[in-house]
This record gives C-alpha cells, structure tokens and sequence, in this order.
C-alpha cells in the first residue's frame, strides 16, 4: 500500500474531520446561494423544494466564536 492510500484511510477513520468537511462545504453552499442569490435545491417529504437561502441557518465553520466582538 503507498502512502497516499493510507493518508486517505486515516482521514476516512477519523470521524471528527470528516464532520468538520461537512459542515465546512454545507457552509459554503449556503454561502454562495446567498451571494448568487438563488434558491437552495432539496429533497423533502419525497418532493424536490426550493429554499431562499436567507432562510436557511448558516452552520457554524467549527471556530470557536468570539461573543466580544460584537460588543454583546
């Protein structure tokens, strides 16, 4: 087995950074809808959906968040 075929089954057998990717290109998704402006596409209760993606909560990136910046 080469290197990089065990890198990717490292990466594969650590579930915290494979959640972290998830939630980083669900992020992103959201993000770029948002800035295109057009509808996020889902499947729910077996029909296709359209979401305006301002009404769809935006995932945290996995940063601890810093409630001071704000001034809150």
């Amino acid at each position: 087995m080469n290197r990089r075929a065990r890198d990717v089954e490292a990466i594969l057998r650590d579930g915290h950074a494979l959640d972290l990717a998830i939630v980083a290109a669900h992020r992103r998704v959201i993000l770029r809808h948002r800035q295109l402006g057009v509808p996020l596409v889902i499947w729910r209760d077996g029909q296709v959906a359209e979401l305006p993606p301002e009404s769809v909560a935006l995932p945290s990136n996995g940063e601890p968040i810093d409630t001071q910046a704000d001034g809150v």
